[in-house]
């Protein structure tokens, strides 16, 4: 997508996110994510502090009380804004959230061809602001959809924001087969998901190296079958494994072991 595409997807999510949360009571912003720890106020107030560090807003000098439910040095930072945000009513998060946003839109909207290529740090390592900005609609995205389903109010499943959330979980795919799960040279695995903004990812070990194919294996090793809500929440550790089978969202054909052990190293959230 062109880089002003890309900004109109930032802006779509983050309207998204507004409309939706413009509706809720106060008990709803109360409500519980799948994300650890975190309600529906802490998932807008995530998005909140980040998309403040990019504005160069200062970091609150705040220690957060509760931790338990962090795993690492990048969940702690995040934490400060979150915790910081717990004693505001959900309106008064989301009315700063549209702030915050409209204020980088102003940003994003300014830049020119060579402000999207400057280098610059992202949560998985040096790129440019290009790639953090891909890095920013597909995070708000999948929080977007932690807070539907908390709140039972599906939606943007399809679309382009979908479709690229869906898509870089798709990217991480030949990374979980041929690094994490590791299985023999000739093995094909197919991760098929039905549906508009899904997608078919057709993979082959070879070399110690899971390769993209061209074409689809008519009776590959092993095939996962699943709606794309349904691999977004396992490739961003949303949803167990075990869940997602016994609520009949996965179907594994062939190799039902060799399936199992992909489920499970599917989340590639960090």
């Amino acid at each position: 997508m062109s880089d002003q595409e890309t900004v109109a997807n930032m802006e779509r999510v983050w309207q998204a996110i507004i409309a939706l949360g413009s509706t809720f009571t106060e008990q709803e912003w109360k409500t519980p994510t799948d994300c650890p720890g975190w309600t529906v106020q802490d998932q807008v107030a995530h998005m909140l502090g980040s998309e403040s560090r990019l504005l160069g807003l200062p970091v609150p000098d705040h220690t957060p009380q509760n931790t338990s439910h962090i795993k690492n040095e990048f969940g702690q930072r995040n934490e400060v804004w979150v915790d910081w945000y717990r004693s505001w009513l959900g309106a008064q998060v989301l009315r700063r959230f549209q702030e915050v946003t409209g204020k980088r839109l102003k940003v994003l909207r300014a830049m020119r061809p060579e402000d999207f290529e400057a280098q610059t740090q992202t949560p998985i390592g040096p790129g440019t602001m290009r790639d953090l900005l891909h890095i920013r609609i597909f995070d708000a995205w999948v929080h977007e959809q932690d807070i539907r389903r908390a709140v039972k109010r599906p939606g943007d499943l399809t679309g382009p924001v979908a479709e690229h959330a869906v898509g870089r979980v798709a990217m991480a795919m030949p990374y979980v087969v041929g690094r994490k799960v590791k299985p023999a040279d000739g093995t094909t695995v197919v991760f098929a998901m039905p549906g508009a903004a899904g997608r078919t990812v057709a993979l082959r070990m070879e070399g110690g190296r899971a390769q993209s194919l061209d074409e689809i294996p008519v009776t590959p090793t092993v095939r996962l079958t699943m709606d794309a809500e349904t691999f977004t929440c396992l490739g961003c550790g949303r949803w167990t494994p075990e869940a997602a089978l016994k609520a009949g969202k996965v179907q594994v054909i062939g190799d039902t072991a060799l399936g199992q052990a992909l489920l499970v190293q599917m989340n590639i959230m960090i």
